[in-house]
Order: C-alpha cells, then structure tokens, then sequence
C-alpha cells in the first residue's frame, strides 16, 4: 500500500517528489483595466514600447504545468510537493490541496491577489493555498534530497519509466522544470541534468511524463 512508504518529516525518509517551477513568468502588471498578469497577448503595445522581450511575458506556461501536476493522481496520493520560482526571484509554495482555476483569466487573476497579499487562504478552513515564502529553495527540501533538472541539451537522455526506478525508493527526490518558452535552467544546487526526450518537450509535457512514470513505478491509478 503506498501510504506506509509516504515521506515522513521526521526521519526524512519515503516518498515524496518536489517539482520546482523554475523561472516563471509571474510578474504583476498596471493597465487601464487594473492589475493583471504581464503576457504577451494582453500587453503586446506596453511591451513593445518598454522594450520588454515578449517570450519574457508567458504566464500560461506555469499555468498549464501547474494543472498538469495538482490534477496528477501523484499530487492527490499525497506524494507530490510543488514550489514556483518566477524570474524576479519570488519563491511560491502550491498547497497540494490548491485546484488551478481553469481559465488563464481566473489563473492570473488569483496570482495577482496573491503577489500583493503574499497568501491565498482557503475559503473553508485556515489553511494557505498559495503563500510567497523565504528564499532559497533549497531550504524548503528535505536533507539529502537528490536534485535532478530536466534540460534538452542535457548530454544524458532517460526515459522517465527507466530512469524513476533506479532512484532510491524510499527518500525524496527534487525535479527543476523549465517554466519559460526558451532558454536553461541556471540554478547551482543540481547533482544531474538529464534530458527525457530527444524532442523539446513544453514544461506542462515534461511534468506529465515524471509524474506518469512515478505513478507508474509505484502503482498508482
């Protein structure tokens, strides 16, 4: 029964896997119409007069990647952690509990209120489903977490059903995923970078085939 392997906070022991959503595009933005999140469909004009790059401005990709893991049979097993870093070096945590709303419109609008209020409370307890927490990263991990980043020009190509297995089964492991349109994860704390397909995969696709092949290596349906 996979709950007696669940990670245990006290001996830093199970299983537990912990995206990091590395280089988000959240950024907070004024207009005429309020605040929203900065992307390049709704603020191409602002944008350009700025002099901003518009592949800087692609909010949706956190979007489809956090959909993908918090409706992931991991996630509701209670086996995944998921934490959100966004290019202006904010660090958020994702409550495994936390539905993504499914419109960009509602996304950026609950990311918005959260980048102002820094916590999002859940409307029926006082538990938080988002919340800005200290930086860095690294100190939100379990010790001795083995730190793994998914890139394509990585010299090493894995199939995740393969690969997973030949993790230890019993501590927790950290996967940093790409959550920009171009461009490689730049953080100092990876023991290895390996690359799952031979295709550039999207972030949201990437984080489907981990979370498929942890499902898989541990039986969950």
């Amino acid at each position: 029964e996979v709950d007696t392997h669940k990670f245990d906070k006290v001996t830093g022991k199970g299983r537990l896997v912990i995206v990091v959503l590395e280089g988000a595009c959240i950024e907070s933005v004024k207009t005429q119409s309020g605040y929203s999140l900065l992307n390049c469909d709704d603020h191409l004009s602002f944008m350009k007069r700025m002099g901003l790059d518009l592949k800087e401005a692609r909010p949706d990709i956190t979007h489809q990647c956090l959909m993908t893991l918090m409706d992931s049979p991991l996630n509701k097993a209670g086996l995944l952690r998921v934490y959100v870093r966004t290019k202006k070096n904010v660090l958020i945590e994702i409550n495994p509990q936390t539905r993504i709303p499914r419109t960009f419109k509602r996304f950026s609008g609950l990311f918005v209120q959260l980048l102002q209020q820094l916590r999002i409370r859940a409307t029926d307890g006082p538990d938080h489903l988002l919340r800005v927490i200290k930086n860095p990263v690294t100190d939100h991990f379990p010790t001795g977490c083995t730190k793994i980043g998914l890139s394509y020009s990585a010299t090493k190509c894995v199939d995740p059903m393969d690969y997973i297995p030949t993790l230890p089964d019993d501590e927790p492991v950290v996967f940093v995923i790409g959550a920009f349109a171009e461009g490689k994860i730049e953080v100092d704390y990876l023991q290895e970078e390996i690359a799952i397909s031979k295709y550039p995969l999207s972030g949201s696709i990437a984080c489907g085939k981990i979370c498929n092949a942890f499902e898989k290596h541990w039986g969950i349906l």
